[in-house]
C-alpha cells in the first residue's frame, strides 16, 4: 500500500542516501532510520539474508504471509484483515486478536512485536504511526476492538507535530504519506480528521503544504511531494500524490466507491491562485487530476523509482492510484488503471502470495464498486487466504446465527404447526417447542 513495508522494500532503502529520500518513492522508506550509500547489489544481498534469516523461524499461525514480518507484519496483517472484509469474509478470530495483541501499553504499534508480552522499549523500537494508523483502520472495520482503537488514536494524538502532521516516528519531520494513513484512521473509526488539531493546526494543513502549486512546471502542478528536500523545495511523488489523494476524500485504504464526476486540475492563471493551500477536497481533485495524467502518459499505470527497478512498472503503487481516483469520485479514470492491473497481474510476483500485494489489488477492486474477492480471472481473497488463517466465514455463507434462524423459520415453522394439528401444541408441548427454539437460536 502507500507506505509499503516489506522486507524488500526495507532492503532497497538501504541503496538510497538520506537527500535522496524525500523525492524517492514511499515504497523505499520503510525505515527512515537507514541511510546508507550502499550499491543495489548490497541491498539484493540484503533482502536474501533476511529472507534467509526468516526460513529458520516459525511464525505465529495467526499472521499472513510467510516472509520475515520484522519490517511489515502489523502492516501486512492489517492490510489483510481489511481485504478480507472488503471481500464479504469474516477474518478469523484468532487474526484479529494477533493484531490488537501487538499493541503497546501506550496504545501504539511498532512494525512487529516477536514477543507481545515482553514490554515495548520506546528507544530500540518507538512507536510507528503508519503501522498504528493501519491497524486503527483494519481493527475498526473489523469491529470488537473499541478500546484498541481509542488507546491508538489517544497515542497518535499525543504525537501530532506542531504543524498538524505525523512524521513516521514520533518527533520526526511530519511527510504526506505518515499524515494521510493517520488521517485514514480517525476517518475509518468515524473521528473527524479536520478537528484533530495542535496549536490550530489541523492535519490538512500539513498534507496541503506539501501540494505543488502553480509555481510548479506545468506536468508536476497539483501533485504531492513526500517532504520538502533540503532546499526546500517540493518534488512531485507519485505514491504520496497517491495517499493525500485519499486522505482529502476523507476516507481510509477500505475506500467506498462514489460517484462518478469530472477530473478538475489545479486551476492557475489570473485570478485563479493566490498561492494559498486548497480545501481538502479541492487538493484532492487537483491530486487526482495529476495522477491521472501521469498514469495516462504511462499507458494506465505508474513506474517504479527504487534502485534497479526504475521505469519499470509498480503495480502496487498502480493499485494505490486506482483507490485514490475511485474515493475521490474518479471511477472511469481508476477503471482504466484497473484493467490494466487485471491484465498484467500474472507478471507481477507479489501477486502470487504476498498478503499486502494481494490486499492492495483486493482494495481497489472494492473501491471501483466491484467484488474484492476476485480481478478478472484472478480468485484474489483465495490467494489471500491460502497465506494465513482460515477465515471465520466466507463470502456466501451464513453465520452461525443466522442460519439457526433461517432454519427456525422453514423447517421449524412446519414442524410447530404439525404439532399443533396433532394435539401437543397445548400443555407441555408449547413448553417443549418454545424450549427447542431458543436452544436453536442460541447455537
Amino acid at each position: 500500500m502507500f507506505l509499503r513495508r516489506s522486507v524488500t522494500a526495507v532492503a532497497a532503502a538501504t541503496a538510497l542516501c538520506a537527500s535522496a529520500a524525500p523525492a524517492a518513492s514511499a515504497a523505499v522508506r520503510s525505515a527512515p532510520s537507514i541511510s546508507t550509500s550502499a550499491s543495489a547489489t548490497s541491498a539484493s544481498a540484503t533482502t536474501t539474508t533476511v529472507r534467509s534469516a526468516a526460513a529458520g523461524k516459525k511464525l505465529p499461525d495467526a499472521l499472513y504471509g510467510k516472509a520475515d514480518p520484522k519490517y511489515d507484519g502489523v502492516w501486512r496483517q492489517s492490510m489483510a484483515l481489511l481485504a478480507l472484509d472488503a471481500a464479504g469474509a469474516e477474518p478469523a478470530r484468532k487474526a484479529v486478536e494477533w493484531l490488537s495483541g501487538q499493541q503497546c501499553e501506550d496504545g501504539s504499534f511498532t512494525a512487529y512485536r516477536a514477543d507481545p508480552e515482553a514490554e515495548c522499549d520506546e528507544k530500540k523500537s518507538p512507536g510507528d504511526t503508519n503501522a498504528t494508523a493501519a491497524a486503527v483502520q483494519a481493527l475498526a472495520a473489523v469491529g470488537g476492538e473499541k478500546e484498541a482503537v481509542r488507546k491508538a488514536l489517544a497515542w497518535l494524538r499525543s504525537v501530532q507535530n506542531e504543524d498538524g502532521g505525523w512524521g513516521y516516528n514520533p518527533g520526526s519531520p511530519s511527510d504526506a504519506n505518515s499524515v494521510s494513513v493517520v488521517i485514514g484512521a480517525h476517518a475509518a473509526a468515524g473521528r473527524k480528521p479536520e478537528k484533530v488539531t495542535k496549536d490550530g493546526k489541523s492535519p490538512y494543513d500539513a498534507l496541503t503544504s506539501f501540494q505543488l502549486g502553480c509555481d510548479a512546471e506545468d506536468a508536476e502542478r497539483g501533485a504531492f511531494a513526500y517532504q520538502p528536500g533540503k532546499d526546500g523545495k517540493l518534488a512531485a511523488n507519485e505514491d504520496a500524490t497517491a495517499a493525500a489523494v485519499l486522505a482529502g476524500a476523507g476516507s481510509g485504504f477500505q475506500a467506498e466507491r462514489q460517484s462518478d464526476r469530472p477530473l478538475k486540475p489545479l486551476g492557475c492563471g489570473k485570478g485563479k491562485d493566490d498561492g494559498k493551500p486548497l480545501a481538502p477536497d479541492d487538493a484532492a481533485d487537483a491530486g487526482a487530476a495529476h495522477l491521472d495524467s501521469v498514469l495516462d502518459k504511462n499507458g494506465h499505470h505508474l513506474l517504479a523509482v527504487t534502485p534497479g527497478a526504475e521505469g519499470k512498472p509498480d503495480y502496487a503503487n498502480t493499485a494505490d492510484a486506482v483507490i485514490a481516483l475511485a474515493a475521490s469520485g474518479h471511477r472511469t479514470e481508476a477503471l482504466k488503471a484497473l484493467d490494466w492491473l487485471g491484465a498484467k497481474l500474472d507478471s507481477w510476483d507479489k501477486a502470487g502470495s504476498d498478503p499486502a500485494a494481494l490486499a492492495g489489488v483486493m482494495l481497489a477492486v472494492h473501491a471501483t464498486g466491484g467484488d474484492a474477492a476476485k480481478l478478472k480471472d484472478t480468485e484474489l481473497l483465495e490467494r489471500l487466504v491460502a497465506t494465513g488463517p482460515e477465515p471465520a466465514r466466507m463470502p456466501g455463507e451464513k453465520a452461525a446465527g443466522a442460519t439457526a434462524e433461517k432454519e427456525d423459520g422453514d423447517g421449524g415453522a412446519v414442524l410447530r404447526w404439525s404439532l399443533v394439528g396433532t394435539g401437543l401444541a397445548a400443555g407441555a408441548g408449547v413448553g417443549f417447542l418454545i424450549s427447542a427454539r431458543r436452544k436453536r437460536q442460541g447455537q
